[in-house]
């Protein structure tokens, strides 16, 4: 192993844009509870590489990117939705986001897929006022070879809309 290798940490803080709709019928909610989190990892060649967290949490990595198992660990991002009484809503994000270093530097983040499907599907959310919908986010880091060790962060902003 390459002994002068660059140990990146990723922590992506997640905002979120949403509209609250008030009808005297229907009520939309949203709120970001878990940040996507790539965890841990070392560059250990020149070429760079990928790092994909998936909605499901799994993590996997191309090219020079060893995976490290310390804390913190990979997560995708988790979004709660309350929509009362229920109903359809539509998810829409922009799919490419700039991660800054604290050292210096930028990652290129692609952001997706959800569990709910790609940028623009629909889906439904629970009936019932009291039980919250879910939405797991995942994405891809782009981490090229020249990438300067440090914490990089950024936002990414989902649109959810009611149908």
């Amino acid at each position: 192993m390459n002994t002068n290798k660059r140990f990146l940490k990723l922590f992506l803080l997640t905002t979120i844009l949403f509209s609250c709709v008030n009808f005297s019928f229907a009520q939309l909610t949203v709120t970001d509870t878990q940040a996507i989190n790539f965890g841990t990892f070392c560059l250990t060649g020149g070429a760079g590489g990928t790092i994909t967290v998936g909605y499901d949490g799994s993590r996997t990595s191309t090219g020079n990117i060893l995976l490290l198992s310390m804390v913190p660990t990979a997560q995708p991002a988790i979004f709660e939705i309350k929509l009362c009484p229920g109903g359809n809503v539509s998810i829409t994000f922009d799919v490419t986001t700039n991660l800054t270093g604290s050292n210096g530097g930028s990652l290129t983040l692609d952001i997706g897929p959800t569990e709910k499907g790609p940028n623009g599907s629909i889906f439904a959310t629970n009936s019932d006022c009291n039980i919250i919908t879910s939405l797991h986010v995942g994405g891809t880091l782009h981490v090229p070879g020249t990438a300067i060790s440090g914490t990089y962060t950024g936002s990414l902003a989902i649109t959810i809309n009611q149908q």
